[in-house]
């Protein structure tokens, strides 16, 4: 059966589960959901994710929706190459590291957010809003990176994994947003190790906008 990915090209939920994707070398179709024109409130896409959501990807007779849970159910329905490192502690820590990003800084920084806050007290404290909710984010993910794990190049051990995914799209909105994070070496590390995988770059949301 076809894998298709329904996404939005910017979306950082979406970028996370292409890099997963591209990681593990699955071949997908995509399917774009234009968030920004309301396509995700569409009947037919609400049939996919009544939350009115992306990414939902169809493998294996599902619909899965959520990225971590995704990058869950790849990871145990095809767990080579590996999005976790082996050891429970290990991978709890890997685990940590992602949801510090999906749980922590993702949310207060999501279009509906976004929206409200400019709704209620203007677009320039929108931009004040998401620039000091990320640099604070990222700040506390780089002392996080201060553990055994952390070999120089990636999240957590010598090979991207579950962490990685998740860091580099907030990277990218970092970078969007005009957030620095060059001041921050393990972070800096992570982001210059992984712009140079195939995988990562094949995931870029400027690739998937003009493919």
């Amino acid at each position: 059966m076809t894998v298709v990915l329904h996404d939005y090209w910017r979306s950082s939920a979406s970028y996370r589960v292409r890099i997963a994707l591209a990681l593990k070398g699955i071949a997908y179709d995509r399917v774009a959901v234009d968030l920004v024109a309301g396509a995700q409130r569409r009947a037919d896409h609400l049939a996919l994710n009544p939350q009115g959501l992306v990414p939902v990807l169809e493998i294996d007779g599902l619909r899965l929706t959520q990225s971590l849970a995704i990058l869950e159910y790849l990871e145990e329905t095809r767990p080579q190459p590996a999005l976790l490192p082996e050891g429970a502690a290990a991978r709890a820590h890997a685990r940590a590291l992602a949801l510090a990003v999906a749980c922590e800084i993702h949310p207060l920084s999501n279009l509906g957010v976004l929206a409200r806050v400019e709704a209620l007290a203007g677009p320039e404290a929108r931009a004040a809003w998401n620039r000091e909710n990320i640099a604070r984010g990222l700040e506390a993910v780089e002392r996080l990176l201060d553990h055994p794990g952390f070999a120089g190049r990636f999240c957590h051990s010598d090979r991207p994994g579950m962490a990685d995914c998740v860091l580099i799209p907030q990277i990218y909105n970092a970078s969007r947003w005009g957030v620095e994070f060059r001041h921050l070496p393990r972070i800096a590390a992570v982001a210059s190790s992984c712009s140079d995988l195939a995988a990562f770059q094949m995931a870029a949301p400027e690739r998937v906008q003009v493919a």
